[in-house]
Formats: structure tokens, C-alpha cells, sequence
């Protein structure tokens, strides 16, 4: 038989020096920790876009909300100008103080040569307001009475969601309380369980029995 060299020796020796160590941390710090032990800690970071500081990033924010806020863009009607009520340009009309605007064709243009002014333009095609308060310099239009009731809460009274554009929607139930002539209330009426409606010679005064057909000749 023939002995194994000192070289195979030193290999065997190496082999399992090293598979009995392989799964041996060889430092302190790999040594697994108890659960007691453990902490952790999470720690958070504000997004901030690229070009923006903490700062201006914060005033901008702060500045779209604001924008936001300021368009209440949770109420009804036209939001991208200011209108009175159909009453008051009505009165307006009447007094020589307000007339039917019909749209401007090409009226940046038209600013721009010095043809018209800024006030020129109808309120609702430059998105402003009908007392011309949106446009510096210009001549402010008269408020009425009722204007003032409108813009201190009567609008609401114009926001509804009916197909009639004001006042309650359509009564779908049959529950709610009929107005007629003189705004008098009428309450729907109860019918009993062997209620029959009348035929047409009840309504016309025959006590409710019904006529008799005639005889035919033939």
C-alpha cells in the first residue's frame, strides 16, 4: 500500500479545518443577537423636488393651497368668472346701466394694436369680473341693491341641482308637499285600499253608476 505524500496531508487537514469553520462567524459583530436586544429605527424624509430648497418648496405648496382655497372649486355655477344675478342685470338693463355682451374676435390682438381696452372685453370671455373690478384703472360698474343680497349669501338661494336651475329637484317619491297658486301648501292625498276612481259619468254629476249600453237594432 502505498502512504499518502505530505502535500494530500496538508490538503485533508486544510479541508476540514475549513468545513468545520465555514459556518463559524469569525467576529464578534456577525454573532447573532437576541431578540431583546434588537432595535430598529425608521427615519422619514420629505420628498423635495429637484430645483426646489426646503424652503421654497414649502412656500409653494403653501401657495397652491392658497389658490385653491381662494377658487372654491366646490360650489355651483361658472368658475372661471365672477357673474351677478340674472335679477340684477334685469334691473341694470331696464336702467340703461348694463347691455347684452357679445363675444370679442381676436381681442389680444385687438389690445395689443390699442383698438380696445381691457375693459372693452366682455367679463366672461376674460375671465373677470361683471363690475370691471378685476381689471386695474377701469371704471367701476354700479351695485344694486341687489347685488349686495346676492353676494352676501342670495347666490345660494340660485345653487340647486334641479332641471328647472332653481329650487328643489323634481319630487320623485311623490312625498314631499305640492305648492299651486299663491305658493298654497297641498298635502298629497290618501287613498284608501278598495279606492276606485271615478269614470266620467261620476264626474259629470250621474252618481257614479255606470250607463248602460244601448241596444243595438241589428
Amino acid at each position: 500500500m502505498r502512504s499518502p505524500s505530505s502535500t494530500t496531508l496538508i490538503v485533508a487537514a486544510l479541508a476540514t479545518f475549513g468545513g468545520s469553520n465555514a459556518f463559524q462567524p469569525t467576529s464578534p459583530a456577525l454573532l447573532p443577537r437576541s431578540s431583546s436586544t434588537t432595535s430598529s429605527s425608521t427615519t422619514l424624509y420629505e420628498y423635495i423636488p429637484s430645483g426646489f430648497t426646503k424652503e421654497s418648496w414649502a412656500a409653494f405648496k403653501k401657495k397652491e393651497a392658497d389658490a385653491k382655497k381662494a377658487a372654491n372649486l366646490g360650489r355651483l355655477g361658472p368658475k372661471g368668472f365672477q357673474s351677478r344675478s340674472m335679477q340684477s342685470f334685469q334691473e341694470a338693463l331696464e336702467r340703461g346701466e348694463a347691455e347684452h355682451l357679445m363675444p370679442v374676435f381676436n381681442a389680444k390682438q385687438k389690445i395689443a394694436r390699442g383698438e380696445l381696452r381691457q375693459e372693452d372685453i366682455p367679463y366672461m370671455q376674460r375671465g373677470g369680473a361683471w363690475d370691471n373690478s378685476d381689471v386695474k384703472g377701469a371704471k367701476r360698474k354700479r351695485w344694486l341693491a341687489s347685488d349686495k343680497d346676492y353676494a352676501g349669501g342670495g347666490y345660494k338661494k340660485s345653487q340647486s341641482v334641479s332641471i328647472l336651475g332653481e329650487g328643489k329637484g323634481l319630487d320623485w317619491t311623490g312625498k314631499r308637499d305640492r305648492t299651486g297658486p299663491g305658493q298654497m301648501k297641498v298635502t298629497p292625498g290618501k287613498f284608501s285600499k278598495n279606492y276606485k276612481a271615478p269614470n266620467v259619468n261620476a264626474i259629470k254629476g250621474g252618481g257614479g253608476a255606470a250607463e248602460k249600453p244601448k241596444k243595438k237594432m241589428f
